[in-house]
């Protein structure tokens, strides 16, 4: 008899008919580095030999190995993993499926956390790895939870864990833990992870988790016998999962954790509706009839603060499923599975935008269904994505009759408009040609927008025949001269035909002669080449066995080069490559300067009014400008070329001059013969460069990256010496580089104040009018800074103060310009839009400035421009703390050197706009030291400064 080695841990494997994949899971865990590992194989009565090969993995590993087996097939994964802790001779226990892995070092990481910190489980991180995708994609499981090891002693502390990381195979369980507390999985039932995790959660006194990758969770999505949980298609799926969560709720309700119950109605609206929802349109009235029933009666009970917490089209399809409203809720799920799509006509009410017009007798419904804050009105046509729903299909050998009707969101689209449009058919792997088709029919119809289209496939769609055999379909609508581009949703149309379609591939009809209609993954019309003729069949039957011999191995080896070689050559990487290889070897030409403001996102600032100064002055230059989307507003008498673009690293390359106030692409190197003059966008509130923490903790390799990027600045434009001591120093620039001119994007503010002060007024009609400011109206600007979020990513713009509100109470006084930080975007809801307007779409900042009579900010350069033209400032600033005190930090305290009032609270400022002219009064003393203080420099000559030295004879540059 084999003595048994000590175990440390024992990792259950599950299997069930699968012969194949169980080898390499028992590998994985027989190969860990940590060796006292045993290993437990539980068959749940497999019918392909899986029990065979576990007893023949037994054999080899003696000692290491022991298998059992059910005598009939338990229909889950619980009473497996049952058996499996009650047969486990180790300390620990964990669970591994037969279709995935461990890490190699899973249990060593897991067990010396667990013996360091005492706790009753260990959770790592798991990796969800798509194995059949065409590029290896890959998911990193509730990545947020475990950036950093963390020790709870109870999961309340921590309710995301509870709601959202419900695996019971990325953790390790002390087994005298599991046993005391009897923890066991549910039998029979799917979702069986979700309450054992629970109860496991409950029950610990010590919770441990890691950063470590523990878990390879390996997805098959094309495989032909989806797993279990996979098969959505069956009720039982959907029916499971509700009497888990119902058990889950049951045990949350008897020990009071509400904390815990609502954020697992939180996850639960947001991934395990949304999952099943995805699949909605894909089933039968039949099903869609018992899945509501099930679906509502359990919705009925999640806490109405939930839905306030997901996204608005994931409690809108929550909330329209529990009415049972499925007209709105088909449409809504289009939105679910595509979600920049806008699925529904919208409906404006009361001053608000609301998904549709029904269910706004409902509190609820109207809190749920209110989407102003997303913004579709006041959103172009051009910037939709539209529904576009097939309402008829049919077919003759050679054509597809089409009839479909486009979504018209509160009647955007008027009667009146101009309106053509046209059926594309583009490949969907390689797009090696497009094929558009004219509507024959386009209608408006108050809603919507009726089209129809006679598509002959046979004649005009000539495929290769090999490597596109998917064509997907799209309609290009122009309105006006405004284009959106619509996918087709084939909703509930029979695509089905007993009539053949003619396909006429360039290379060969011998393997395909047929289009067949299809459906997407996400609900869309698409074709697709068969073969439905004998000869056809036969030829298409043989090529299949071809293309996976050696030759078609060759082949599909060149396709897969080609595609990569031309994926390289469209990439970033090559245009660096292109820049310096061969862009930097043309001359320099003299007198191009090359502009560019806020990453190119603008006309505006500093780099504009030099370009101005030199166009007044009829300077001798050739100007080219940088756009990052759209060149509308840039001018037209420079060269417009798009950031990134070769045409725009073939200008820098050449350019006598850079000029831009924020940083070309840090990976193009500056050439000898060409001065880079940084005129930056802003004095400095919060900590920059290298004052700030986070460029602190770069690696040594990343800070020297970093100072490459900033050595390239040959001069550097400061206001103040709050700049030098603050920008220059974090910046690292020599003193040899600064020019202390002021900011040219100030000289006009400087002007201004000088004719004021001289007792004249400027002459602001044009842009008064273009805005639609009403006479009589004294006018306010509220520009506030962004905000970053935990992860340093940029928040959504969120009102501080309600805009409603402040119409009601100073629409007959104010107009507001809102200009959001050109990160951001804001939306006026339609109830204020007559004392409201939003100007974040106005590239100069100045000219807003002169029109306003005062300025409401928080932590926005803006403060140090505006205090130039000695006008009223109150800081809105409702997160002080939060703001001032985060990691990066302040270069002084605002609450004591802010030339007004601080305020935090919507009252305060509302009080305080009731009386700005008592805030003008008792400020101004603070203002003018303010203006002094950052603003010393500028004279309101910056610009001829620049133009002098740079761009005139004999200057000292």
């Amino acid at each position: 008899m084999v003595e048994r080695p000590v175990v440390d841990i024992t990792v259950v494997i599950i299997v069930c008919n699968d012969v194949t994949r169980l080898p390499v899971a028992a590998r994985s865990a027989l190969c860990q580095t940590l060796r006292s590992v045993e290993l437990v194989i539980v068959d749940d009565c497999s019918q392909d030999g899986s029990y065979d090969v576990a007893l023949d993995i037994s054999s080899r590993y003696p000692g290491r190995v022991r298998v059992f087996r059910l005598s009939e097939n338990s229909g889950s994964g619980g009473e497996p993993r049952n058996v499996g802790i009650a047969k486990a001779a180790g300390q620990y226990v964990m669970f591994l499926d037969s279709d995935d892995v461990l890490e190699p070092n899973a249990c060593r990481n897991l067990l010396e956390a667990a013996l360091h910190t005492g706790a009753d489980m260990v959770s790592g991180l798991c990796v969800r790895i798509v194995v059949d995708s065409r590029r290896g994609e890959t998911d990193k499981w509730c990545e947020w939870l475990y950036r950093r090891t963390r020790v709870l002693e109870s999961v309340t502390e921590l309710p995301d864990l509870f709601a959202f990381d419900t695996l019971s195979t990325n953790k390790i369980y002390r087994l005298d833990f599991l046993t005391g507390n009897n923890l066991r999985f549910p039998k029979g039932l799917l979702y069986e992870d979700l309450l054992f995790t629970a109860e496991a959660y409950l029950a610990a006194r010590r919770i441990t988790l890691i950063p470590n990758e523990i878990y390879h969770w390996r997805v098959y999505q094309h495989a032909k016998d989806k797993s279990v949980t996979n098969r959505r298609h069956e009720m039982k799926n959907f029916t499971d999962r509700i009497e888990i969560h119902r058990r889950i709720d049951k045990i949350l309700r008897s020990r009071g954790h509400d904390e815990l119950r609502l954020a697992k109605d939180i996850k639960f609206l947001k991934h395990d509706l949304v999952l099943h929802l995805r699949d909605i349109p894909f089933r039968s009235t039949e099903f869609r009839r018992e899945f509501s029933e099930t679906a509502r009666s359990y919705l009925k009970e999640i806490n109405e603060s939930a839905y306030e917490a997901v996204q608005p089209i994931q409690a809108i399809c929550a909330y329209l499923l529990v009415k049972d409203d499925w007209p709105n809720l088909l449409r809504s799920v289009d939105t679910l599975i595509n979600r920049h799509k806008l699925s529904s006509p919208l409906s404006e009410q009361d001053g608000s935008v609301y998904w549709c017009a029904d269910h706004l007798d409902d509190p609820l419904g109207r809190k749920i269904l209110d989407v102003t804050e997303l913004g579709y009105h006041v959103k172009d046509i051009d910037d939709l994505s539209l529904r576009n729903e097939l309402l008829s299909y049919s077919q003759s050998s050679s054509c597809a009759h089409l009839a479909g009707r486009i979504i018209n969101p509160l009647r955007t689209i008027t009667p009146r408009a101009k309106l053509s449009g046209e059926i594309q058919f583009r490949a969907r792997r390689i797009s090696l040609q497009t094929f558009s088709f004219p509507l024959t029919r386009l209608r408006h119809d108050g809603d919507g927008i009726q089209w129809e289209a006679t598509v002959n496939l046979a004649k005009r769609l000539r495929p290769l025949g090999a490597v596109d055999a998917i064509w997907d379909v799209r309609l290009t609508l122009s309105v006006d001269g405004k284009k959106t581009t619509t996918r087709i949703t084939a909703g509930d149309v029979p695509l089905s035909t007993a009539t053949r379609l003619r396909a006429r591939p360039r290379l060969t009809r011998l393997v395909s002669d047929t289009w067949e209609p299809l459906v997407s993954s996400r609900g869309h019309l698409a074709f697709q080449l068969t073969s439905r003729g004998i000869i056809s069949r036969s030829s298409r039957k043989a090529a299949s066995w071809a293309f996976k011999g050696p030759s078609g191995a060759v082949a599909r080896t060149g396709v897969r080069k080609a595609k990569h070689l031309r994926r390289r050559a469209l990439s970033q990487n090559a245009r660096v490559r292109a820049y310096h290889e061969l862009f930097c070897k043309l001359p320099v030409r003299k007198g191009m300067v090359v502009f560019e403001s806020h990453l190119g996102k603008q006309y505006s600032d500093s780099p504009r009014a030099i370009y101005e100064e030199l166009c007044r002055q009829g300077v001798k230059f050739t100007p080219v400008w940088s756009y990052a989307k759209h060149p509308g507003d840039f001018p037209k008498e420079a060269q417009l070329v798009k950031r990134w673009s070769w045409q725009y690293l073939r200008a820098l390359a050449q350019a006598e001059y850079w000029i831009d106030n924020q940083g070309y692409p840090g990976a193009l190197q500056k050439r000898p013969g060409t001065t880079y003059i940084q005129t930056w966008h802003g004095s400095a509130l919060k900590k920059m460069g290298f004052d700030s923490p986070e460029w602190r903790l770069k690696s040594q390799v990343q800070q020297e990256e970093c100072q490459k990027g900033l050595d390239r600045f040959d001069h550097f434009l400061v206001r103040s010496p709050h700049d030098i001591r603050t920008l220059v120093a974090a910046f690292r620039i020599p003193e040899s580089k600064i020019i202390r001119s002021g900011y040219p994007r100030n000289d006009v503010l400087v002007a201004a104040r000088k004719a004021e002060l001289g007792g004249r007024s400027l002459t602001l009609g044009k842009l008064a009018r273009e805005l639609g400011i009403p006479e009589g109206r004294h006018v306010l600007l509220y520009a506030p800074t962004f905000r970053s979020g935990p992860r340093g990513e940029v928040r959504p713009f969120e009102p501080p103060f309600s805009f409603t509100d402040f119409t009601e109470r100073f629409g007959d006084r104010y107009v507001l310009l809102v200009r959001a930080h050109y990160l951001n975007t804001v939306v006026i809801p339609p109830a204020a839009r007559a004392s409201i307007i939003d100007v974040t779409h106005v590239h100069d900042a100045a000219q807003l400035y002169l029109l306003t009579d005062a300025l409401i900010t928080d932590y926005s350069s803006a403060m140090f421009d505006y205090a130039l033209l000695d006008r009223p400032m109150v800081f809105f600033a409702y997160d002080l703390d939060e703001y001032t005190k985060d990691i990066r930090g302040t270069y002084f305290d605002l609450s004591r050197h802010a030339p007004g009032p601080v305020i935090r609270e919507e009252q305060d400022l509302f009080e305080i706009l009731n009386d700005l002219d008592k805030v003008k009064e008792e400020w101004a003393s603070s203002r003018r030291e303010f203006a002094q203080e950052f603003g010393e420099y500028d004279c309101g000559d910056a610009a001829k400064q620049v133009v002098e030295m740079f761009f005139r004879p004999g200057g000292s540059a």
